[in-house]
């Protein structure tokens, strides 16, 4: 992900914008370092996750919350962008509830994990709006709050849904590592320009992997709002420019809505 790129472009829109970012391939490199396992499990719904123990919650703090988040927030600085890198633990920006149980596939059983994550549910509003209205930037990431005031792991496209759902904005950028929705995964050139959101169930009944929770997400997000979405490449020189110029994967309500993919 360039974030001197990502920074620079958002110096030059001099608008009020909310980041949201996640950190995973940082926190596989530091489970490494630490010699900790982390356990990949599926739900029998087929969304893959991370296991959020004790040992991953801590992992969260220390590679999204700590590292990433700190150097999004330097990145940000140095083009001049007064950056604020929050969790969703500080100020309860972010609070939600804790997952009942995931159904995972045991052999001929199914049983159910209790872990720490949940899905967020309200947003400390009045806090985000204090920053943006006096010229800071919010960066926000995990671990949020739970119902008992505990730190728990979510998932960041639902806390992008939360956002839309208060702030209703116009567009959403959501910077990958790819150049936007691939028809054939792995190959770049297969990139879809444009959909509509009623094909979104469509696309994730036949992904697997990170993408399908991610268009699961979108999906939800589309029933409580209504903006352009596009799925970007982080890696490029102009990251959030090109994204709004339409280089990606741009899902909006506006397109037409032709049949879903065969």
């Amino acid at each position: 992900m360039n974030f001197p790129g990502i920074a620079a472009d958002l110096a030059a829109l001099a608008k009020p914008v909310i980041i949201v970012h996640g950190a995973n391939a940082w926190r596989d490199e530091l489970a490494n370092a630490l010699h900790r396992e982390k356990t990949v499990i599926t739900s029998v719904s087929g969304y893959s996750s991370v296991l959020s123990d004790e040992s991953a919650i801590e992992l969260l703090m220390m590679s999204y919350a700590g590292l990433r988040n700190k150097r999004l927030v330097t990145a940000l600085q140095k083009a001049g962008v007064n950056a604020v890198g929050l969790s969703g633990l500080d100020g309860r920006m972010i609070q939600g509830r804790r997952n009942r149980g995931i159904r995972v596939q045991d052999g001929d059983k199914v049983k159910i994990l209790r872990d720490l994550s949940g899905r967020p549910e309200t947003l400390n509003a009045p806090l985000l709006d204090l920053l943006t209205e006096h010229g800071y930037t919010p960066v926000l990431t995990m671990p949020v709050l739970d119902e008992n005031n505990e730190a728990i792991n979510s998932e960041n496209d639902d806390v992008v849904t939360l956002l839309c759902r208060h702030y209703h904005p116009r567009v959403v950028v959501q910077l990958i590592e790819a150049p936007g929705l691939l028809r054939n995964p792995p190959e770049e050139s297969s990139m879809i320009p444009t959909l509509h959101p009623s094909e979104l169930k469509a696309w994730e009944a036949q992904s697997t992997g990170r993408i399908k929770r991610k268009l699961h997400a979108l999906a939800g997000l589309y029933l409580d709002s209504s903006p352009d979405v596009i799925l970007a490449d982080g890696r490029r020189e102009h990251p959030v420019m090109d994204a709004l110029s339409g280089v990606g994967t741009v899902i909006s309500s506006r397109q037409p809505e032709p049949g879903a993919p065969s």
